[in-house]
């Protein structure tokens, strides 16, 4: 597991499931000759993604950002049209940080489509149960009124089984909440309507999560916005105001589903990158050398 100090805080991303999902769908109107030179793609047109938690343990409790894809809460077919090459382990990576479940204080939810909400709950014989007993659950208002009665559209990834047991540790915000001092959450729109990126603040620097509004490092042109996204234009201009914030400043961001990269920083100008972490473990998916 990857880990990453940030001054009192101490992040590690978890093993949480990767899904292989279409180029296209993920990189929008972007033709593939462009998309394609930034994040390798196989011949299926698909690229990989990690579905990985990052556990933030900070002043003696431990938080958890979204919840992976689940374990043995898909069916054959949701894994091969989500291609699914690995369910989640969270379980097994918290016990190899000495953790368990129950030692979860807060769970901080960007938002509620099934590759982010999937590990809220598992199965405890028949009956699904939350996966994080003693965890409040942070989301947006607007993206758990969704959850719950999701439209004609959002009805794909929104799914009862992944809120109906946990829904009394749910706490829900509107705007932005500060969840501990230096950790924040802020609405944003765009990928869905509630969704929302973290903010990390110590000793006058800046982490963000941007969630799904840039899933990848290939995602930071505020332009280069995915086909799944309800709200494009909202995703674009959110993007647009805290890029321009973040480049000036000399912020770093951390992803959740990128395959290479948990943390990058770019130069005032965006494209020279002075700061990184790559990713441990190596992606299926990889570059070809011929090309």
């Amino acid at each position: 597991m990857d880990q990453l100090q940030f001054h009192d805080m101490t992040l590690t991303w978890l093993e949480g499931g990767v899904t292989s999902l279409d180029g296209g769908a993920m990189f929008g109107v972007v033709p593939k000759p462009l998309w394609s030179r930034k994040y390798p793609v196989n011949e299926k047109n698909q690229i990989e993604l990690a579905c990985e938690p990052i556990l933030i343990q900070f002043e003696g409790k431990n938080y958890l950002i979204d919840s992976g894809v689940g374990f043995n809460k898909l069916s054959e077919k949701q894994l091969r049209n989500f291609g699914v090459t690995e369910e989640s382990t969270i379980l097994q990576s918290l016990q190899k940080l000495g953790l368990e479940a129950s030692d979860i204080d807060v769970l901080l939810m960007t938002h509620l489509h099934f590759d982010h909400a999937g590990g809220l709950t598992r199965w405890e014989g028949d009956e699904l149960v939350p996966t994080f007993p003693n965890a409040k659950i942070y989301t947006t208002q607007t993206e758990w009124d969704e959850m719950r009665n999701p439209n004609i559209r959002s009805k794909n990834t929104y799914w009862k089984e992944n809120w109906e047991p946990v829904q009394h540790l749910v706490e829900t915000f509107e705007g932005q909440v500060t969840i501990a001092p230096g950790l924040e959450m802020i609405h944003t729109g765009g990928h869905s309507d509630g969704h929302a990126i973290i903010k990390l603040s110590q000793q006058g620097e800046t982490m963000l999560h941007m969630a799904d509004i840039m899933p990848t490092h290939a995602h930071q042109n505020p332009l280069w916005v995915l086909a799944y996204d309800d709200y494009p234009m909202t995703s674009v201009f959110a993007k647009e105001k805290i890029l321009k914030e973040a480049l000036a400043n000399g912020y770093k961001f951390i992803f959740y589903h990128d395959a290479y990269y948990r943390m990058i920083q770019w130069g005032q100008d965006g494209k020279e990158i002075t700061d990184s972490l790559k990713r441990g473990k190596e992606a299926r998916i990889q570059f070809q050398t011929n090309l």
